[in-house]
């Protein structure tokens, strides 16, 4: 009887751990099967906010596998390491796009996703992820306003450290009445990118690609 028992039992097991492997083979051709359409459409969407920011004629790299890593904190703010993406035309560099934060707007952080040339002038800004208060704080995003494009040609040449400020505060920006800490926080974070990319230029293109820049 307990021969019986155990013969059951190890045939019992058998089964399950049939049934495991093939289980979990299932879902390994599962993942493969759908880990490469979610990744071409992650792709995609990321070129379409990229193609916001910087005209695709002013690069011809693959921009998506010319990127290093940028430890989170810093000049730019971010709470986490962050990827920049260098831009080349002929094999020569052109523009980088990074991403930035506003830790001081009204409602918290405002990121930004800021597209830089060689020289250090500001080919577009976008707003990418913010809470601001409906009405008063949204008109920095592009679907509600065109300020953002207040940014469109900008440079650390063109308008002095004191120039990034609200007209309000003796700056040369624009403000919405009743809104300034959005407008201060954002500008505030377009300089400071503008300084990071000033004071690590050659860096950011020295580095190899996927690797992380020093800082």
């Amino acid at each position: 009887m307990s021969e019986s028992i155990s013969k059951h039992s190890v045939k019992t097991a058998w089964v399950m751990v049939l049934f495991t492997i093939v289980g979990t083979l299932a879902l390994a051709l599962m993942h493969a099967q759908t880990q490469q359409p979610i990744s071409q459409a992650e792709q995609e969407t990321r070129m379409r906010l990229f193609g916001q920011v910087l005209s695709h004629d002013a690069y011809d790299n693959p921009l998506l596998q010319d990127n290093i890593t940028i430890p989170a904190g810093g000049m730019l703010n971010n709470r986490e390491s962050t990827e920049l993406y260098r831009a080349r035309l002929q094999g020569k560099p052109a523009a980088v796009v990074l991403q930035a934060t506003a830790p001081d707007g009204y409602s918290g952080d405002i990121k930004l996703l800021v597209a830089i040339d060689k020289d250090g002038k500001v080919l577009g800004v976008r707003v990418i992820a913010h809470r601001e208060t409906p009405g008063l704080g949204d008109y920095i995003d592009i679907a509600h306003s065109d300020w953002i494009r207040n940014f469109d040609a900008q440079s650390l040449q063109k308008t002095n450290d004191e120039g990034w400020h609200v007209k309000k505060d003796g700056g040369q920006f624009d403000f919405v009445t009743g809104a300034t800490i959005t407008p201060r926080a954002v500008i505030k974070a377009v300089h400071k990118a503008l300084k990071f990319y000033a004071d690590h230029q050659q860096a950011i293109f020295e580095t190899p690609s996927g690797q992380t820049l020093a800082q």
